[in-house]
């Protein structure tokens, strides 16, 4: 398949063009690593794939015709670059990056050699700040367990951040600077050992948007790798620009919940319990679908 190089790098976008070409620059300019580029575009129509191909023609890029979903697109990505379940591709690391993110020059490097002295890591993740420079909490979280989601809904979470037990949802009482194994990182910036994936495979494609990443940090724990925070390098993450304003994403959301509960924890809760949280999620759902208007 080639010489082996460092990262494969899937960029799925969807209508941000003007960020998709920021993100691009900062990768192109980064330094100390090898990698290779993977544009998936899901059928934007802002121009985002006619601006790649013409500004960019040494990225891979993957057009779609219609939206097929984020981890649906990134497997397209991950696929052309030969990451497979049971198969080798010639990348020792798979990286999900939205298109959403700047990198400073030497990020791919150090959290490649942060994952090269942590052989037991599967997925590593950076310090993501938003614009204002504030922590995007996304980026080091805890499995959505019935009782942690339960801590999140009821706003114990928010209450309580510096909690062990109810800061839980997005790890909040633990030092922003400090490296730690988390349940997962976010898939803005996800950057997954070769060797695991071939023990878990792909994204799991019933999710459309959110979750998926959750989803995929949970296998590959199970299969018995790490996951890490790794603040020491920062990437800017300006966050939902594609879809901030979108209802579907919205709705899109509590459904990747009723997935991720339903594949992970339905089978080990008792009946009153899962009858109960599965109708809160269809009630969050329902609220969400009549104030975005979706069907």
């Amino acid at each position: 398949m080639g010489t082996e190089y460092d990262l494969g790098i899937v960029i799925v976008n969807y209508n941000t063009r003007d960020l998709l070409r920021r993100c691009l620059e900062t990768v192109l300019a980064s330094e100390g690593v090898s990698f290779r580029l993977c544009v998936v575009d899901n059928a934007s129509a802002d121009g985002s794939a006619a601006m790649v191909a013409r500004e960019f023609p040494d990225v891979h890029l993957i057009a779609n015709e219609t939206n097929v979903g984020y981890p649906a697109a990134n497997n397209q990505g991950l696929r052309a670059m030969g990451f497979e379940r049971g198969r080798k591709g010639t990348a020792r690391y798979a990286l999900l990056l939205n298109p959403d993110t700047e990198l400073p020059p030497d990020a791919l490097a150090q959290m490649t050699a942060f994952l090269d002295a942590h052989p037991q890591a599967g997925i590593a993740g950076p310090r993501l700040v938003r614009p204002d420079g504030s922590l995007d909490l996304a980026c080091r979280r805890a499995f959505p367990s019935p009782e942690v989601a339960f801590y999140r809904l009821t706003g114990l979470s928010r209450l309580f951040p510096r909690s062990r037990r109810f800061g839980r949802y997005n790890l909040t009482y633990l030092p922003v600077d400090e490296t730690a194994e988390v349940d997962s990182v976010v898939g803005a910036y996800m950057q997954v050992r070769a060797e695991a994936i071939e023990a878990v495979g792909l994204l799991d494609e019933s999710f459309f948007m959110y979750g998926e990443d959750l989803d995929w940090a949970f296998r590959i724990k199970a299969a018995g790798w790490k996951v890490y925070y790794y603040p020491q390098v920062t990437v800017l993450h300006v966050k939902r620009a594609s879809s901030r304003r979108s209802g579907r994403a919205q709705v899109e959301f509590w459904r990747a919940m009723e997935i991720f509960y339903r594949k992970h924890y339905a089978a080990q809760t008792p009946r009153p319990i899962h009858l109960l949280i599965i109708a809160a999620i269809r009630a969050r759902l329902a609220l969400t679908q009549r104030r975005a208007g979706a069907r």
